[in-house]
């Protein structure tokens, strides 16, 4: 064997590393608060069986630039058409904060821009936050790019006196039937929607089962012609 040391390869090129492989960093999320049982309803039975849980509250930190990968391309990419609110980087993941009359040019330009090319929606999720006064109801769109293989999450935020956004069927269609859905649990309105009616519950059914002030007991459910009582009558562990 020879002891000749071995020419140097040639350079390659930087490989680009996903940022979604890139670990949490310290001080991503800051405590708010703190959630007392399992879910933090309050008013009703407790039939969870963990009623003296008590866990923190915390919330995704803003990010600084850079961002990292490309994750700071697709930033670019939007602020020249809007301006961006809050960019929260979380377990690898990139959230956009948009203001709701921004949200359709901003899904458009996602949508059709050849440097972005996120051509699927694949869905709305709604989220409650009652102690964010002014900013209680959030819509989270989670959009795909199968041109360029990348993820990113679009949140608008509403109040809840005036939960209405935008509708996206018109860009995404995919969104139809998720923001029905998110209008059925939570109360959204989403302007604009072809026929926003309820899709899970019947459509007398009072309230939205998915807020956070919606009781967990009280309400009786009719299966097959029977009534079956509220969890709350049927056990409690308070």
């Amino acid at each position: 064997m020879s002891d000749k040391t071995p020419d140097k390869a040639p350079d390659q090129p930087a490989v680009e590393q996903s940022p979604e492989n890139v670990p949490a960093q310290t001080g991503e999320v800051t405590a708010v608060g703190a959630r007392t049982g399992m879910f933090g309803a309050s008013g009703t039975g407790d039939t969870s069986g963990y009623g003296g849980l008590v866990a923190p509250i915390v919330f995704p930190a803003p990010a600084q630039r850079p961002f990292g990968g490309w994750f700071d391309k697709v930033a670019d990419a939007l602020e020249s058409t809007v301006a961006l609110g809050n960019v929260v980087i979380h377990r690898g993941e990139i959230t956009f904060h948009v203001r709701r009359e921004d949200l359709v040019a901003v899904a458009r330009h996602l949508r059709d821009a050849p440097q972005l090319r996120f051509e699927l929606c694949t869905g709305v999720s709604g989220v409650h936050y009652p102690d964010e006064a002014g900013n209680e109801m959030h819509a989270v769109y989670h959009l795909l790019s199968m041109t360029h293989n990348r993820r990113i999450r679009l949140e608008v935020s509403v109040p809840d006196a005036d939960a209405h956004i935008p509708s996206l069927v018109a860009i995404y269609p995919t969104n139809d039937w998720h923001e029905r859905e998110t209008y059925d649990m939570f109360g959204i309105i989403f302007d604009g929607h072809p026929a926003l009616t309820r899709i899970l519950m019947p459509d007398d059914w009072p309230g939205h089962p998915q807020r956070k002030d919606y009781p967990l007991g009280g309400i009786p459910v009719e299966y097959k012609g029977g009534s079956i009582p509220p969890p709350d009558e049927r056990r409690s562990y308070n």
